[in-house]
């Protein structure tokens, strides 16, 4: 099963090590991880995509959070969340088929960020899948250059604060079959 785990950690030097050291030590391959800063200078976010059964993943999860430099670790499995990638692709195509190109750019909600005489570079970010259709239909035209930023996510709405309110301890759950929110901008 996939996991996006999100933890808060100090910026000291050797945290990222640590954590892919101790993903390491128990055989785990990370398929994504992602560090950046927060709206907190002392705090950055890394976001960690792995594959694995959940009681496993469950003792990792709670290991993670006993690391010293780690002040919060979130599971987004039980949660509604948002999750992004960004990939420039460099595609080697000339004039007379640029126009088929930059047209499966719009309807991708990409952008076209450079542009030469035999090939175009093209900026999209959105969900995994997303990303993997847009780069299997370039793939013709030839891929170049192809760099990707990897899994960010954040739980969506006010989730972050269910410990305290009129909602405490009710959990939402997230449903492929459930209808889209008025209120949520499509993804």
């Amino acid at each position: 099963m996939r996991h996006v785990i999100s933890a808060l950690v100090m910026n000291e030097p050797g945290v990222l090590a640590n954590v892919a050291g101790m993903f390491a030590a128990r055989g785990f391959n990370i398929d994504s991880l992602v560090v950046g800063r927060t709206e907190k200078p002392e705090l950055s976010r890394m976001t960690i995509v792995v594959t694995g059964d959940d009681n496993t993943l469950d003792q990792v999860r709670k290991q993670l959070a006993k690391l010293v430099p780690i002040v919060e670790v979130h599971d987004f499995k039980q949660h509604a969340y948002i999750e992004r990638d960004l990939v420039l692709i460099s595609v080697n195509v000339g004039p007379e088929r640029r126009g088929e190109v930059i047209e499966i750019v719009n309807l991708f909600r990409g952008k076209v960020v450079d542009v030469s005489e035999q090939g175009v570079i093209v900026e999209l970010a959105g969900a995994e899948t997303k990303l993997e259709s847009f780069i299997e239909l370039m793939k013709p035209y030839g891929i170049k250059e192809l760099a990707r930023t990897g899994v960010i996510a954040m739980a969506r709405g006010m989730q972050i604060a269910r410990d305290t309110g009129p909602q405490a301890g009710k959990r939402r759950t997230r449903s492929l079959d459930a209808p889209a929110a008025a209120a949520l901008p499509p993804s």
